[in-house]
């Protein structure tokens, strides 16, 4: 009966290209983040004004770097998140609604 094998099975890396700079021609490493590119994501509108607008501005950050993501998506999902919070809120009752 064969031994198990204990322990993960590896096998040598191939050196190449994949060594010498994610993206870069050969021999160039570069520190520069790669350009931004468009997802091309299909936005369908919701039929709520409120929250096709919040979705509206998530087009933008196809135009932002990396690091200017963060801010967007967190003002997004606030107002996504108020939007929700508002379902739950109670109209106030008007002055004559509460009558016997």
């Amino acid at each position: 009966m064969p031994e198990p094998v204990v322990g993960p099975v590896t096998e040598p890396a191939e050196e190449g290209p994949a060594e010498e700079g994610f993206g870069t021609a050969a021999g160039e490493a570069s520190d520069e983040p790669a350009a931004a590119a468009p997802l091309g994501v299909v936005r369908e509108p919701t039929g709520h004004p409120a929250v096709d607008a919040r979705l509206a501005r998530l087009a933008g950050v196809d135009a932002l770097p990396a690091d200017g993501h963060l801010e967007v998506y967190e003002d997004v999902h606030r107002g996504l998140r108020d939007e929700l919070t508002s379902l739950d809120a109670h109209p106030a009752p008007r002055p004559y609604d509460n009558r016997s």
